[in-house]
């Protein structure tokens, strides 16, 4: 029984059938091992990925806010960096 292409010339996939649903493998047996395992793990959220940050209201000077948003896009990670730093270097207090 030969089956239909799962994707057309354009590389659209199609609709699945039963038959192709029916057809489909476990992933633990067509992808590489490491990736299978780390698919796995329960709880992880993957390979580089940090925990969520708490979102809360903070309240900021004016001139805080405005030299960190004349920065550019990804302004507000700035300023989570910059805090990050401050803390780092105030561990010991």
């Amino acid at each position: 029984m030969s089956r239909k292409p799962l994707t057309d010339a354009a590389g659209e996939v199609r609709e699945l059938t039963r038959e192709d649903m029916a057809a489909l493998r476990p992933g633990d047996d067509v992808l590489p091992k490491p990736l299978a395992a780390l698919l796995r793990r329960p709880g992880q959220r993957g390979p580089g990925k940090q925990p969520p940050k708490v979102a809360l209201s903070l309240r900021l000077s004016p001139e805080v806010v405005a030299h960190f948003r004349a920065t550019g896009p990804g302004w507000q990670r700035r300023i989570d960096e910059a805090l990050k730093d401050w803390v780092a270097g105030h561990r010991d207090e």
